[in-house]
């Protein structure tokens, strides 16, 4: 469902504009699911639909949010693109910071239904927000296939939209880079391990959990700050080697809270935890910054939020298969709920396993105006070539740096 709707948001302009009316749209619907949760919901299921509702619209609100920053940042410098993610993910770690900050004690003082009443105001701010964006109303033919759904001209459209996508991501320039980084998300996780280690072996309670998702969101704020910071300019095979690199060794430190070493030198469990957390996960986004920028450097014009989201779509699929893999390890080693003989071993080897995709780095793009000109003669020739077959499909983008990639972000 959320696939067909980023083509219409990509396609079909709502009551005139393609990012505004849809962004509103969300927001409405954010707000009527966090209404029904906090006055009529009493059942399971019902939860489980309005919950639903409620990710369905904030999954497609960052849809149509990542296309504008998409075009707003084709043609603009490396500096430029990176301080334009900073901003976006840098203002996420905030609302990071206020929500684990208040959540907890709001809940205690008055209650779920309460908190989600709250909630269900914070969609209806960014349908306002939405209005204030400045978009140039699509008017008459130039509004596209502003038809109904079952309109053959819709699907023709939704035809054309799909081959160009095919033709975007098949291109080497694209595809190689989007390879890479599968990979690099792909390899196995402790993460769930690591959990069941801290709350049923060390004992850690609900509440300090979330002082350590506050202590993550903080970290993540400033791991956004680091890259816009410091390594905006930085090559993007730089970066992924440096970050790989660093972030095995100190993910190595786990390995320390779990034989308890730390506490041979007077730090306590909970303190340790804490200073892992926040180390790791200021590398961790300082690291995953410079793939927002390559996805959002790929996207040609038309097509942003289309090809933005399946960019984002295969990097989380290689996150997910990396949890798969890293659940089996879970099981080959026998670590369980209530056993973590061999966790220091896991960690080990699923820390190591980040290295694996180093050796692909020549996959990653190396000049910037080189590979720029290879995309968009490769587009632009897939474009004529479906313009011979099809009659009707044309690239979108008017100029060079509409599909514009870089080599450093």
């Amino acid at each position: 469902m959320i696939c067909i709707l980023i083509l219409l948001n990509d396609s079909i302009p709502l009551f005139g504009y393609r990012r505004r009316s849809y962004l509103v749209l969300s927001g409405l619907l954010g707000a009527l699911s966090w209404s029904l949760m906090a006055t009529f919901v009493d059942s399971k299921y019902g939860a489980a639909c309005c919950i639903l509702l409620g990710s369905f619209s904030v999954a497609f609100s960052d849809v149509v949010v990542d296309s504008m920053v998409v075009e707003r940042a084709r043609g603009e410098s490396q500096s430029v693109s990176g301080s334009l993610q900073s901003l976006c993910w840098g203002s996420s770690a905030f609302g990071g910071i206020v929500s684990s900050y208040f959540s907890g004690s709001l809940v205690d003082a008055y209650g779920v239904r309460f908190v989600f009443g709250v909630t269900a105001l914070l969609p209806l701010i960014t349908s306002a927000v939405a209005v204030l964006v400045k978009e140039q109303r699509v008017i008459g033919q130039a509004r596209g296939p502003n038809v109904p759904l079952g309109n053959s001209s819709f699907l023709k459209s939704s035809k054309e939209n799909i081959i160009q996508l095919w033709n975007a991501v098949r291109q080497p320039n694209v595809f190689l880079p989007t390879v890479f980084i599968f990979l690099w998300q792909a390899t196995p996780q402790s993460d769930s391990a690591m959990f069941f280690f801290t709350t049923n072996k060390l004992g850690f309670t609900p509440e300090f959990l979330g002082r350590v998702k506050l202590v993550t969101s903080v970290a993540s704020l400033a791991g956004v700050g680091l890259y816009n910071g410091f390594l905006k300019n930085v090559p993007l095979r730089k970066i992924f080697l440096a970050t790989t690199v660093t972030g095995t060794v100190l993910g190595m430190t786990q390995v320390f809270l779990v034989m308890g070493l730390n506490r041979q030198f007077g730090i306590s469990d909970e303190w340790f935890a804490i200073g892992d957390s926040l180390i790791i996960t200021v590398l961790s986004q300082a690291s995953f910054m410079p793939v927002l920028v390559l996805a959002a450097k790929l996207c040609p014009e038309g097509m942003e939020a289309t090809l933005f989201a399946t960019l984002m779509s295969i990097s989380n699929g290689g996150n997910v298969l990396g949890g798969l893999i890293g659940a089996g390890l879970t099981q080959i080693f026998g670590v369980t709920k209530d056993k973590f003989d061999n966790l220091a071993a896991l960690i080990i080897l699923c820390n190591l396993s980040s290295l694996l995709p180093l050796p692909l780095l020549h996959l990653l793009p190396r000049d910037d105006s080189d590979t720029a000109s290879k995309v968009y003669t490769e587009l632009e020739e897939s474009g004529e070539e479906n313009c011979k077959y099809h009659g009707t499909v044309t690239t979108t983008s008017p100029k060079l740096s509409s599909i514009e990639m870089t080599n450093d972000l």
